[in-house]
């Protein structure tokens, strides 16, 4: 029982911290994942302000992102909550 409580919490930490779906697209990109990705703009992220609730929905969030100014946004965490970004130097 241990073991499997362990193997669940391991996973909802992975998951649940977004750090997943960045080594899948690193290894799609021919990447092994564990070294550094060079990227052509560095991408600012902030909370949302303004978006209420769960965030399920990415063009939900961007929709409400663009409105406060940012070029886009997307839903982040385990708690669901809505990321604004904007292209920064």
């Amino acid at each position: 029982m241990k073991l499997f409580s362990a193997a669940i919490f391991l996973l909802l930490l992975i998951f649940g911290t977004g750090m997943a779906p960045m080594v899948a697209e690193a290894r799609a990109l021919g990447g092994t994942g564990m070294g550094p990705i060079v990227a052509e703009a560095r991408e600012c992220e902030s909370q949302s302000h303004n978006f209420n609730g769960l965030c399920f929905s990415d063009t939900n969030c961007g929709s409400v992102c663009k409105t406060e100014g940012f070029d886009g946004g997307h839903c982040r965490g385990f708690r669901r909550r809505c990321f604004c970004t904007k292209h920064c130097a």
